[in-house]
């Protein structure tokens, strides 16, 4: 039984389904309210077309004719190669400006000849979506930066904190969509710094968690550069709190493991091996995991995981936007589809789901199962 809650390198050239309001709106199941579900253009999140985002970013796109032409990049199809192109070609000169600002500032201020060195890099994690989530540290990081760059995860209300000084970059990433490749991250965050700019790194979640600050973090480091991390609730961390799911639980979950769901070569076999993942003591907690749940499901049911596994998947946890699903496994990946979620999805597996109180069993089952 299933229930739906509701540039070019710069070191070369430079629905109709019920929803469930986050808390404190949240309400027991007997008394959901339901409403249609959102639409894209209220997402907080910051997409490649965010109208939102034009205007933060408008230092980069002042030369945009007027507001209606960004209204209608926001919905009409495109070509996703042609249009990074044409962004890193409007990005680019004022870019180079910036950098070029940066680097008088430092040499009016004493700082030529390398006396002052690097600037420093910060990794920030801005946790599953509610601005409330932040860390204070982060909060003063983020007000202190003169250039962040920023994922799609990164809400709206996020950017918000970012000083009126500061210039804002996007450097998202979505399914056939890439704004900048890894490396091109690597060397704005190097030259920025390089030029004695407080850097920071805006990533959803916490930047250590399939964020790939690692990646980021050994690449600067190699050059000298400083980096800070400043970590953020993970989104299993988060959603799991909004849905009152103990990731562990005595007697029920004696561990918790936190997967990936997208293969590194692609294609619809997760990277992980689900015979190591299939532990009925442990609670699973799936990223990035849309495409690859029904390949995942039925693997962990094959080497042993009960199909009648708790489990949920949130859209958009702990946002406004927020929709969830509650099924058994064997169910999951059909009553996924049929609520039609999208990424950002967020998937729990484990028989603490049950221990939630929007979980669709009776109290009953979930109280025996505390006390076995």
């Amino acid at each position: 039984m299933a229930r739906f809650c509701d540039l070019q390198s710069l070191s070369s050239s430079f629905s109709s389904h019920p929803t469930i309001p986050r808390s404190p709106n949240f309400k027991p199941i007997s008394s959901f309210h339901c409403t249609s579900s959102s639409s894209s253009s209220s997402s907080p999140f910051t997409e490649k077309h965010s109208i939102k985002r034009y205007q933060r970013d408008d230092w980069l796109y002042k030369n945009q004719p007027d507001q209606t032409s960004v209204t209608s990049l926001c919905s009409i199809p495109y070509d996703s190669e042609s249009i990074r192109q044409n962004d890193i070609a409007l990005q680019l000169p004022e870019l180079k400006k910036l950098l070029q600002v940066l680097r008088e500032k430092r040499v009016s201020s004493g700082c030529n000849d390398g006396k002052c060195g690097p600037g420093n890099v910060f990794l920030v994690g801005t946790g599953p979506g509610d601005p409330e989530l932040l860390t204070l540290k982060a909060v003063k990081v983020i007000q202190s930066a003169d250039l962040l760059l920023y994922d799609r995860l990164v809400s709206n209300d996020v950017l918000d904190l970012v000083g009126s000084d500061a210039r804002l970059l996007y450097v998202g990433k979505t399914a056939g969509y890439h704004s900048r490749t890894q490396e091109e991250i690597h060397e704005l965050l190097l030259n920025f710094a390089e030029a004695g700019a407080t850097v920071v790194r805006l990533k959803g979640g916490d930047p250590l968690v399939f964020g790939r600050g690692g990646e980021e973090m050994d690449f600067l480091q190699q050059q000298g550069i400083q980096v800070k991390i400043v970590p953020g609730i993970t989104a299993a961390s988060g959603i799991a709190a909004e849905l009152g799911i103990p990731l562990t639980h005595r007697g029920v979950a004696t561990s918790v493991r936190f997967l990936t769901g997208h293969s590194r070569k692609g294609g619809t076999d997760p990277l992980f091996v689900a015979e190591n993942a299939a532990d009925p003591d442990s609670t699973l907690v799936v990223y990035m995991g849309l495409s690859t749940l029904p390949s995942l499901a039925l693997k962990l049911m094959h080497h042993g995981l009960p199909p009648d596994t708790p489990a949920a998947a949130v859209e958009r946890g702990t946002t406004p936007q927020q929709r969830t699903v509650f099924a058994q496994l064997k169910d999951l990946a059909d009553e996924i589809r049929a609520a039609e979620l999208v990424s950002p999805t967020l998937i729990v597996i484990g028989k603490v789901v049950s221990l939630s109180p929007y979980w669709s069993l009776s109290s009953n089952e979930a109280s025996s199962l505390v006390e076995a």
